[in-house]
């Protein structure tokens, strides 16, 4: 955990901020090749309100303590602490901290509230908020609160300031990788930009893609209120552009409906290379149709990556094999996480070798298809004996010529022209 020193993000408003680098896996299951920031802001008018936290992994303050204490700011000052959201990464300090300062208001939705008290057990005065609700600070400072609920857990609020148009989002607008004393939007390079807007795609598919809905109706709330500055409690803070972030996360939720991009995520696994070969031939069908292409080997590959690429993907490939009946499991892990994040409403070509017996794994993709409701449309699959013969390879590549001018004309039908064609090799 590396801590950043506090800045001043506009009027009576301060970020305070510190890094998880790569050996943190994120909620315990996603990694961070770029780590990933955890903001804090400091609101001053003639009361200081601190809103979410930042903390050690571990749990403890003394990050956020050492900030404060730049800022010539102490404990006592600190009448309210504002809790958008309950999720550990943004909480885990209040314990120790309300042992070192006990006096002070807790803002919480109601049912954040009843969390605080189930992880922390807390003793402090308390006062749910909810939307319409304001905390006047004094000085010309007042907190306005909305409730965003399920972005991404129930009890969500984001909490707005009126008088320098800062909205405080909390995960809405989040994204993950570090940030360095270049924390704002206009400090940052455009590739810098560039590979924020990777790492909050992977942070949308990864964190908020089973709440796509949810994340979507509360977009179009809090755009309502034409925030100056988005301040997520992860990645940036957006002032210059706060419109960036906005327009990016629209186009998530859009991809969340589908289709998205004229794009094909290729997921595929092979024991032996039967497989891998009709994955060539499926590519160079793909390719001969001038269709980007992502493409994972499995298990190999982790599923944080690839339920980005299928998230913006038009179309989804899946190459494997029969395994004692059914899919062969790492491919069937990864679809089941998809479904779990509702990859929804995607062209689907399925294919792969069999040893003595077709057809088990079509059947086990068709009951994830039915169970989650996913939506799918499966086009014909290209399952085969063995190794892929001269005759299969050139079945094979045709599929993926017809998978592309699927997915190119679902997509064009949307509008969706962002995309420009690349072809990537199997990996």
């Amino acid at each position: 955990m590396s801590s950043l020193n506090p800045t001043l993000v506009t009027d009576g408003v301060w970020r305070l901020s510190a890094n998880a680098g790569q050996d943190i896996l994120f909620e315990g299951l996603w990694p961070l090749p770029h780590g990933v920031s955890m903001n804090s802001f400091l609101v001053k008018g003639r009361d200081c309100a601190l809103i979410d936290g930042v903390c050690g992994w571990d749990g403890v303050p003394q990050t956020l303590l050492a900030q404060l204490e730049r800022m010539g700011v102490r404990l006592q000052d600190i009448r309210y602490v504002v809790l958008n959201h309950l999720e550990p990464d943004h909480t885990g300090w209040l314990e120790p901290f309300a042992r070192l300062h006990p006096d002070f208001t807790l803002c919480a939705s109601a049912r954040g509230l009843g969390m605080a008290d189930a992880f922390y057990g807390l003793a402090q005065e308390r006062r749910a908020v909810g939307t319409g609700d304001h905390l006047d600070l004094g000085g010309g400072k007042v907190l306005e609160f909305h409730e965003i609920p399920n972005v991404h857990w129930p009890e969500t609020i984001a909490t707005w300031e009126p008088g320098t148009g800062t909205l405080f989002s909390c995960d809405a607008f989040g994204s993950f990788g570090a940030i360095g004393e270049a924390a704002y939007d206009d400090q940052l390079s455009e590739p810098e930009l560039a590979l924020f807007e990777e790492e909050s795609l992977r942070y949308f598919s990864n964190i908020l893609g089973a709440f796509s809905s949810s994340v979507e109706r509360a977009l179009r709330a809090l755009k309502a209120l034409r925030p100056r500055i988005v301040a997520p409690a992860h990645g940036p803070v957006w002032r210059r552009d706060p419109g960036r972030i906005q327009s990016w996360y629209e186009r998530y939720c859009a991809y969340g409906r589908g289709p998205a991009e004229p794009e094909i995520t290729v997921i595929w696994g092979s024991m032996y290379g039967m497989t891998e070969r009709a994955v060539r031939s499926v590519l160079e069908g793909i390719a001969a149709e001038g269709v980007r292409a992502h493409v994972f080997r499995v298990p190999q590959s982790h599923v944080s990556p690839i339920l980005a690429a299928a998230w913006r993907s038009t179309g989804i490939a899946i190459g494997a094999p029969v395994y004692e009946y059914r899919l062969f499991p790492p491919v069937a892990a990864v679809l089941d996480e998809l479904a779990r994040k509702k990859v929804v409403r995607k062209k689907v070509l399925a294919f792969g070798s069999f040893g003595w017996l077709a057809g088990g794994g079509g059947k086990e993709l068709a009951e994830i298809v039915e169970r989650y409701r996913l939506g799918w449309e499966l086009l014909p699959p290209v399952e085969f004996p063995g190794a892929p013969r001269e005759e299969t390879q050139a079945r094979l590549r045709e599929a993926g010529r017809g998978l592309a001018r699927e997915v190119r004309a679902a997509s064009a039908d949307s509008g969706s022209t962002r995309a420009q064609p690349r072809q990537v090799s199997p990996s």
